[in-house]
């Protein structure tokens, strides 16, 4: 599919509106040629799909073609699809897969209306989730998807089978001025490549971050090339976690730079029935440095939670 065909009439050009954008053509050309190659990278889509919500098209694709209730990926800050690469063997191998792309995150989706709360997160992923045709899902995310993911647990559960969390930003815990230097760092006009790969490399462990790792090139690209509009995510109350009454799974990084994991922890198992686990080995980057055993455990976990007889028999 050629970039036209892919994204969904992407904002190029700083809009008037308080939302996402590409700032030139040519950031845009860099960023869609780093996403098609990441994209190549992956098990071929059954399906791609775009779907209309509140807040703008978003993008979903459908990956293997399993009974019971499907999951639906959510990604990272300035990540979409392509970097669930890792992970997208092992979770086929138990159900149908989705992956959505991010309103207001650079991606294939599209943001056309200010999200001003996370009353605004859930609706806009609930309306995604409905236009996929999927009554009811498990979400599993990463970062700030794994706060995404516990927005729409506590203001959209009607839509939620199950949330698994990887190492969420700003859910459980504050973020430390670590993150918060790769934060600022991350979205300084002009800032070289190298020291874009820097951040992310701190950020993931001291893993390799350079063109040769397609989903740190995507990122990289999404970091210069992308301006978000978004206000900084808010933490949930103590009374909107323990109203939570969906299934949950947590599972922080003992190194994970983001928070402390321990800190973390003691907030989530104030969630009623959750399970929670701190993996002392894994940063915040856990998505890529353990794909099988996140496979294994969301099994294990989602084999608990009964599945969905009302979901689409197509899906």
């Amino acid at each position: 599919m050629t970039s036209d065909e892919l994204f969904l009439q992407p904002n190029i050009g700083k809009p008037s509106e308080k939302v996402g954008y590409f700032a030139s053509r040519a950031g845009f050309d860099r960023f869609a040629a780093a996403y098609r190659d990441g994209m190549a990278q992956l098990p071929e889509p059954v399906e791609r799909v775009a779907v209309s919500t509140e807040f703008g098209p978003v993008r979903g694709y459908r990956f293997g073609d399993k009974g019971g209730t499907p999951l639906v990926l959510l990604s990272g800050r300035q990540a979409s699809t392509p970097m669930w690469r890792a992970n997208l063997p092992g979770l086929l191998a138990e159900r149908t897969v989705w992956s959505i792309d991010s309103i207001g995150e650079p991606g294939a989706s599209t943001q056309r209306k200010p999200l001003v709360s996370a009353p605004d997160q859930a609706a806009w992923v609930a309306e995604a989730l409905a236009g996929l045709g999927l009554a009811r899902a498990h979400l599993l995310g990463v970062s700030i998807g794994g706060w995404l993911a516990a927005q729409v647990a506590i203001h959209r559960p009607e839509c939620v089978a199950s949330v698994t969390l990887l190492d969420p930003a700003n859910t459980f815990a504050p973020l430390t001025w670590k993150m918060i230097t790769v934060s600022l760092g991350s979205v300084i006009p002009g800032l070289p490549m190298q020291v874009r790969y820097w951040l992310l490399s701190w950020i993931s462990g001291g893993a390799r971050a350079d063109d040769s790792v397609p989903e740190g090139r995507l990122i990289a690209s999404g970091m210069r090339d992308f301006t978000g509009a978004q206000p900084m995510p808010a933490r949930p109350t103590e009374a909107e976690l323990t109203a939570i009454t969906v299934p949950v799974l947590a599972i922080l990084g003992g190194r994970s730079i983001v928070h402390d994991a321990e800190r973390a922890a003691a907030t989530a198992r104030t969630i009623p029935g959750a399970q929670v686990e701190v993996w002392p080995q894994a940063s915040h980057a856990i998505n890529g440095e353990f794909p099988d055993r996140i496979a294994a455990r969301f099994a294990e976990f989602a084999a608990g939670v009964p599945d969905d007889n009302g979901a689409d028999p197509r899906r």
